[in-house]
């Protein structure tokens, strides 16, 4: 026999008002399917709270994302400024310098290209997402490829101004000893046959061993005696630059050496033809003399 289960719904007074019989079977059941509903309808409620918590975080997420998109659009207009300024200064160095723009340098931002707009930094960030994202991907094109210009634009102006440096370099422009000059460049008197000649130097008397200095940098192709020059030394400075310096005394430089603006390379004497103690000084640009004057700057 079936065991059974008998409810009872009573009345305010107590009586019974009606009465239920089930059987075991069908209280498990019922039982049963309200567990199961009861777990079903828990696993909706996590899985929906689950679901909101991922798209609380997605948003959380956009947001931090378009807060860092718009950073990182602030720090493309800074850069463009940066790179601007650059080219502003490579433009202020080659005015004092004096260097201009190699013709066929490209235009910072490529060839024909103009600076880009500035982004608004300040607008919302909703529908016009992905055009942004398209925009800050061509100016980065852009700003690479203009530090590529700026840097091909510098390393000219480098090599501009290393050239300018060693021609100064190489340019004769201190006075080679201590002294007055006696005899200018250009035609005179000789002293020796009274007949208008054409001197090719500058004559500066001066005490016998007094240090002569080389005039500029560069490299001894002559050191020894050579007829009515006496005593002589030679310098090559490079750039079809060339110094000679005559009646030397005593030489303290070999064919060979490399010497420094300033550095001392003979003494003054009176060998060869000469009437007295004095350098005999010239300057010779592409094997053709020149007034060493014009190039003395002390």
């Amino acid at each position: 026999m079936k065991k059974k289960i008998t409810f009872f719904i009573l009345g305010n007074t107590g009586s019974i008002i009606k009465r239920t019989t089930v059987s075991r079977g069908v209280i498990t059941c019922l039982t049963i399917s309200i567990a199961v509903c009861l777990i079903l309808f828990s696993i909706v409620i996590y899985d929906y709270l689950n679901k909101q918590e991922k798209i609380v975080n997605q948003q959380e997420e956009i947001v931090n994302q378009r807060k860092q998109l718009k950073a990182f659009a602030a720090d493309i207009n800074s850069l463009k400024s940066k790179l601007v300024d650059l080219k502003d200064f490579e433009k202020k160095i080659r005015n004092v310098a004096d260097i201009e723009e190699d013709a066929d340098q490209e235009n910072l931002f490529g060839v024909g290209g103009s600076i880009p707009e500035d982004f608004d930094t300040q607008i919302p960030i909703t529908e016009e997402y992905n055009s942004l994202i398209r925009e800050m991907h061509e100016q980065t094109q852009q700003f690479n490829l203009a530090a590529i210009n700026q840097k091909k634009s510098f390393e000219s102006l480098f090599n501009n101004l290393e050239d300018q440096r060693n021609l100064l370099a190489a340019t004769p422009a201190i006075r080679p000893t201590d002294g007055w000059i006696s005899s200018t460049f250009g035609y005179r008197t000789s002293p020796f046959t009274g007949l208008r000649e054409f001197h090719n130097g500058l004559d500066i008397a001066t005490q016998k061993g007094t240090p002569i200095l080389a005039a500029a940098d560069g490299v001894v192709t002559f050191a020894g005696t050579k007829g009515l020059m006496g005593k002589l030394i030679v310098i090559d400075h490079g750039y079809g630059m060339v110094t000679r310096y005559a009646h030397i005394h005593k030489m303290l430089k070999k064919r060979g050496d490399a010497v420094k603006k300033g550095d001392t390379i003979a003494l003054v004497g009176n060998t060869g033809r000469s009437t007295g103690s004095h350098l005999h000084y010239e300057v010779h640009l592409d094997g053709i003399p020149v007034n060493p004057a014009k190039y003395i700057l002390n």
